[in-house]
């Protein structure tokens, strides 16, 4: 981007001037038959050893000199000039056609086109003769035809000629020319010496057209021709033309493709795009997993329903026999599978009581919560104090909270690849610079009808008004103002590299009519790196795809839209004072660009788009607030639920005491003290706290906890009216403690599984995630227990609720009592007379277990479709003026992001091949890095590489070769001395510059004796780097380092021979998708990788965006993984709990059908693949385990055969997990689809939503099937007793 500036746009301006000053031999077209009859006078018009143009009769009032129109025989030079001209031009002996003088002009003007070429000697070779043929070619006469002159000081002088040169020497010219590169601006050398010509007709019309007052070029018209009538005489140059492909002349195969050392390449071609499998049948067309799933699928269903058929007509009636009682039972009464009194009768009839066969840790946990529930019973309020004070004392760690909220900082490991090739670029280069923009676009006409140029007169003042605006920006920093030209990048040392069509005026006003307005855009976007005009105020040539957007090829002036860029320094420190400085300024322009530019771009019927390098963490701060309100009427809806879900309403009377809001408040304030009691352990040892924790955490454990109160309320309404209030809770405990216990720890353990993630967002969300809902689950069995005690006696009491203090007096009847606590509530009659009943049908059974299958196998075909990724609008709040700058970055950006291939360890000593290694100029090996690169941005669609690379070793190779001798150029003492147009070789107030008498004595740094096959030794490269890396560059040396490689080179320690740190520069394809960024990454990684191997070196690719985009490189391995220790976190869990291998599969196998499903919907609904969404899939393990946990538990303790055991279940845990579980989460993720961030309505809204709705219908739909038909068997035996009391001792 800031390649040396002026030397590419006085480049071809020179080396039109060489053209026009070697020519310079003209006859005035008025005076033709003069100008013939006179040379036919001497018969020596077209003849060999005769001159067309001889000495200097003049200059133009820009200072272009004008040869003479009248011929004469060529002259014998004295030694030394021959010397001169044939060091520049061997094919040049004897004779020549011009002075020194002239000579000297063309030696001046080639020099600057010297260094573009010399990588290609062949190229080089013959742009000299092209040159120097018309100049001082003996026989200029015979293809040299002067037809116009003009009057210049009362001289006449050439106005324009004829240049015969034959097709083959034109087209072998331009052959060897054309693949050139132009490393310091990615570009190749014909963009610059030939305005990108596609065949030498171009080149040459380009070369020849005549250039008005002041704009670079020839001062006089050059017509090529290929051939001229017989009897004319002329005879069209013809010299011999040298091949790139020619092995004497060692060019390169970068610059040469048809070089024989292209043949040999470190890349293997790319290898070509397989076409997907797939399987066509008539109209339809399948890939072949699809075809796969299909054929698996028909399997299984059709020998699933075989064995259902004959398992139907085998099934025996009778009811297997009971299992026998072992160590650790518990004995329950009967309740008739209605949740009703125990079967009983009058007398000494036995009554048959029911004995649960338990796991050795099933029946310790049964003992402990028995005498557990019953010592809470006695002492709530020890409890309630102790627990709560236990969290309370964590919550003292928010004193330490702090926030993250870099982005770096959020998404990427800090010992991730990325992040350490970052560190290692920002410490060993420089850290790459902060960008702001404005895209100002133009609207189209009609919806979908082309958008009219941005390219105006008044758009363009517009432009300059803005820019006005932007530099009168003066941001307080800690008392300080800060301007943009405090800040901003400044490749040169003085004016800012602000990108933007300004730059073609010098970004003043005042220049743009003296310029000439919109046609000088015209010319500059075609002219940018060669025109002098079209410089850039901090002197590098502006490439119009940088400043303008929205055209086609290489149509700029078609542009809809301008595209300004302020790059501005950046530091390692991102909390250092200068970032704190350019926040401060970013901050301003922000606003700015709000308040002031929005309005001013509207008026004109134009739309702004804005973005400063601070946006993204702002807009995340603000998002943080966004969604409060949304967040609260979700904890709000949720609450509301609880408390009437808690509640027994069955009388309306009596509801004021009955409802249990007091109770549902306080489950809620136990959730949010859990919360911030995770929230203050982690802040207390120094972990970072998140936006996403702050805003999801609370709502993720509310969601989760509301379970298992509703469960443990329901459990204790569902005992007997007769028991004591210690009963009550301890059978409730009895009851529901296991299952809630490995609903819990499976929970627990599935979110702590995130802590594996390597991205610290998501690993500090698991985190602390886990301990919030481990701590909730400890406050549920402490805290929440007492509170039931509690309020059930404010019951008893008649107390109301929500005023405990105030006791009503009523009259309590058996009626009454037996409403309320023994009438079945309406979903448990649901469940019970009609939920059950139809899954109990043996073809819905078949239908079901099809069905959930089926749509399984259909989610898997899908994975594919799932993109990894994470759209940068879902980020940020929904009316963030960020939405329109991503959207207007896809639509008008036409280059893409540059990227650097880094070198570590460098070994530039002679005796090493590295350099040799790295470059790709002559005698550099044809798999060298820079020619790999090359050869990669020729197949930019599947290398996502789009230019060569711009190569500081090469320039700086070129640089000292003798033959760029307006470079590397020493004093007689030994010290650097510049280009005769640089200080103090020119007076900077200087408007020409010559031969100083300063400088007269400076020679080249080297002779070619001095060096080694063309490479410097080890001490001679030490020695010129700083040289090379310290010159400015300038129209009689392009090649100079600073400001082009300033930061690509580290300096540090290389004197010991090793330079341990150098980058190559080039540019990514435009990247308009996530896709493309994870493509292109993988792609750089990939090439950097082979070409490692290749040349033994250590490289590796940088781009800044990478550090955000590594993680979907293995995306999907780490969601697989993660989600394989999850669910096998919880089958372990299980298994040690249920001590049932076959219960643990059950649960396993409905674990995996949730989240394959869920993967499914992902595809469905457009839901990338990221780090939220693979947090979003862990935790979805441990909140899918409760739709199934209880009902499998209440299953296993059930007593009858299988379809009687799942009516059981259905009836007794089937309605609190419908209203305690599902109706819990949805009532609170509903509300979510109202946040205005995208990012709660994608990844909470729509995965939560489906993750409440796939549990649901596999908690309550497909296991109960399962259970019917492959269910454990029970644990639940009968015992008849003597004794009418209920046992309820283990």
């Amino acid at each position: 981007m800031v390649s040396t500036g002026m030397k590419k746009m006085r480049i071809l301006a020179r080396f039109l001037l060489v053209m026009l000053f070697v020519v310079g031999v003209v006859g005035s077209q008025r005076d033709r038959r003069l100008l013939q009859a006179n040379n036919s006078t001497n018969g020596e018009r077209h003849t060999s050893d005769y001159c067309a143009m001889y000495r200097i009769c003049g200059a133009r009032s820009d200072g272009k000199v004008l040869n003479c129109p009248f011929g004469s025989p060529s002259v014998k030079p004295i030694e030394l000039l021959s010397a001169k001209i044939q060091s520049l031009c061997p094919s040049i002996t004897g004779n020549v056609c011009c002075t020194e003088d002239q000579f000297d002009t063309l030696r001046s003007q080639v020099q600057q086109a010297i260094p573009f070429l010399v990588g290609c000697p062949a190229c080089l070779r013959n742009f000299l003769n092209l040159l120097c043929e018309l100049t001082c070619s003996p026989n200029q006469s015979q293809f040299i035809n002067v037809t116009s002159i003009s009057t210049v000081g009362g001289n006449s002088t050439v106005d324009g000629i004829e240049y015969y040169i034959t097709d083959a020497f034109g087209e072998g010219l331009f052959e060897s020319c054309k693949n050139v590169k132009f490393g310091t601006l990615n570009t190749r050398a014909m963009d610059l010496l030939g305005a990108g010509a596609t065949n030498f007709r171009e080149w040459f019309a380009f070369l020849g057209k005549k250039a008005g007052l002041g704009i670079p070029g020839s001062p006089y018209s050059i017509t090529f021709l290929p051939d001229a009538p017989s009897s004319s005489g002329v005879v069209p140059m013809n010299l011999s033309v040298y091949s790139c492909g020619d092995a004497s002349l060692g060019c390169s195969c970068g610059d040469c493709p048809s070089s024989v050392a292209c043949s040999n390449s470190a890349l293997p071609p790319p290898p070509p795009r397989r076409s997907s499998c797939s399987v066509k049948i008539g109209s339809l067309k399948a890939t072949c997993v699809e075809f796969s799933l299909t054929i698996v699928y028909i399997v299984l269903v059709s020998a699933f329903l075989g064995w259902g058929l004959f398992h139907r007509r085998k099934e025996s009636p009778t009811s297997k026999k009971n299992e026998e009682l072992s160590a650790g039972t518990v004995t329950h009464g009967d309740t008739e599978k209605d949740n009703s009194a125990p079967l009983q009768t009058h007398g000494d009839v036995p009554q048959v009581n029911r004995s649960i066969k338990l796991s050795v840790v099933q029946g310790y946990m049964s003992k402990f919560y028995r005498g557990y529930g019953a010592w809470v019973a006695r002492h709530p309020a020890l409890v309630l104090v102790l627990s709560v004070g236990v969290v309370l004392v964590l919550c003292v760690g928010l004193i330490r909270l702090h926030v993250e909220t870099r982005p770096e900082k959020l998404w990427v490991g800090p010992r991730s690849r990325a992040a350490r090739e970052k560190e290692f670029f920002d410490n060993h280069l420089a850290p790459f610079y902060r960008i702001e923009q404005l895209i100002i676009a133009t609207v189209p006409e009609t919806p979908h009808g082309k958008a009219p140029s941005i390219v105006t007169d008044g758009n363009i003042n517009l432009l300059f008004d803005i820019q006005k605006k932007v530099d009168a920006i003066r941001a307080n920093y800690s008392g300080d103002l800060v301007s943009l030209t405090d800040i901003c990048m400044k490749p040169l040392g003085t004016d800012c590299a602000t990108q933007s069509v300004l730059q073609y005026f010098k970004m003043d006003s005042k220049n743009y009519d003296s310029f000439g307005g919109v046609g000088h855009v015209e010319y500059c976007v075609q002219h940018y790196t060669s025109a002098d005009t079209c410089a850039s105020a901090f002197k590098a040539p502006l490439d119009p795809s940088t400043a303008l957007g929205g055209y086609s090829g290489n149509n700029y002036m078609e542009a809809s839209a301008f595209m300004v860029t302020y790059p501005v320094n950046n530091e390692v420190d991102k909390q250092g004072n200068f970032t704190m400085r350019a926040i401060a300024w970013e901050k301003a322009f922000i606003q700015l660009a709000k308040e002031e530019i929005l309005p001013m771009v509207q008026s004109r019927n134009l739309t702004l788009a804005f973005s400063s390098e601070s946006s993204i963490e702002e807009e995340l701060k603000r998002e943080s607030t966004a969604d409060v309100i949304t967040i609260l009427i979700s904890y709000l809806v949720m609450f509301a639920y609880i408390s009437l879900t808690l509640g027994d309403g069955s009388r309306l009377s009596s509801i004021y005491i009955s409802s249990k809001v007091l109770l549902g408040l306080s489950g809620v304030l136990l959730v949010m003290l859990s919360v911030l009691g995770s929230v203050g352990f982690f802040s207390a040892i120094g972990v970072k706290s998140t936006l996403i924790i702050m805003e999801v955490i609370p709502f993720l454990v509310l969601a989760v906890g509301v379970d298992n109160m509703c469960i443990l309320v329901h459990a204790v309404k569902r005992q007997k009216i007769d028991l004591d209030i210690a009963a009550r809770v301890s059978n409730a405990l009895v009851e529901v403690g296991p299952s809630i216990t490995l609903a819990s720890v499976s929970e627990v353990l599935a979110f702590a599984v995130g802590s594996f993630i390597s991205m610290p967002a998501c690993r500090v969300f698991s985190m602390f995630a886990a301990l919030a809902v481990l701590l909730d689950f400890l406050l549920q069995v402490t805290a929440f227990v007492a509170l039931i005690v509690l309020d059930f006696r404010r019951a008893e009491n008649n107390r109301i609720d929500c005023l405990p203090c105030i006791r009503v007096s009523m009259q309590k009847t058996d009626g009454d009592n037996e409403n309320l606590h023994r009438k079945h509530s309406l979903l448990v009659r649901y469940m019970k007379e009609i939920h059950a009943p139809i899954l109990s049908n043996w073809g819905v059974k078949l239908v079901v277990v099809a069905a959930f299958v089926g749509f399984t196998f259909a989610c898997i075909a899908l994975f594919p479709r799932i993109e990894p990724g994470l759209e940068q609008q879902i980020v940020v709040p929904r009316d963030s003026y960020l939405q329109g700058y991503f959207g207007n970055i896809s639509e008008y950006l036409r280059i893409g992001p540059p990227v650097y291939f880094v070198v570590k360890n460098y070994n530039y000593s002679l005796e090493s091949r590295q350099t040799n290694q790295l470059c790709s100029i002559s005698h550099c090996d044809s798999n060298s890095l820079v020619n790999e690169i090359s050869r990669a941005s020729l197949v930019s669609e599947s290398s996502y590489i789009a230019k060569p690379a711009a190569s500081w070793i090469d320039d700086f190779l070129v640089w000292m070769s003798p033959e760029a001798f307006g470079c590397c150029r020493k004093f007689t003492n030994g010290s650097y001395c510049p280009p005769d147009d640089q200080p103090p070789c020119c007076s900077s107030g200087s408007a020409t510059c010559g031969l100083s008498p300063v400088c007269r004595d400076c020679t080249t740094c080297f002779r070619h004796s001095d060096l080694q096959n063309d490479r410097p030794s080890t001490a001679q490269f030490r020695d010129m780097l700083p040289w090379f890396l310290n010159a400015l560059p300038s129209a009689d040396c392009a090649k100079a380092g600073n400001g082009a490689y300033t930061g690509n080179v580290q300096l540090k320690g290389y004197e010991l021979g090793i330079i341990q740190a150098s980058a190559f520069r080039t540019y990514h394809t435009p990247l308009n998708k996530q896709a493309d960024y994870v493509n292109s990454l993988r792609a750089a990684r990939q090439f950097s990788a082979k070409m490692s191997d290749s040349l033994k070196m250590e490289i590796f690719p940088y781009a800044v965006f990478y550090i955000f985009f590594e993680q979907y490189l293995d995306i999907w391995k780490a969601a697989l993984i993660n989600l394989a220790i999850a669910i096998g976190a919880v089958f372990i869990v299980c298994l040690i709990i249920t001590c049932s291998l076959w219960t643990s599969a059950i649960i396993l196998l409905v674990l995996v059908m949730v989240i394959v499903d869920l993967l499914g919907l992902m595809a469905i609904l457009n839901i990338q693949l990221n780090a939220i969404s693979v947090v979003n899939l862990v935790m979805s393990v441990g909140i899918a385990v409760e739709f199934s946990v209880h009902l499998t538990h209440a299953f296993l303790i059930s007593s009858g055969d299988r379809s009687e055991r799942m009516k059981e279940a259905l009836t007794t845990m089937g309605a609190s997990v419908f209203s305690g579980i599902t109706l819990t989460k949805l009532v609170g993720v509903i509300v979510l689809g109202f946040a205005r961030t995208q990012v709660f309505v994608v990844y909470y809204f729509k995965m939560y939503l489906s993750l409440v709705l796939l549990g649901f219908l596999h908690g309550l739909v497909f296991l109960p099937v399962i259970l019917s038909l492959f269910g454990p068997a029970s644990r639940c035996v009968l015992v008849r007793t003597q004794d009418d009391h209920e046992s309820i001792s283990s």
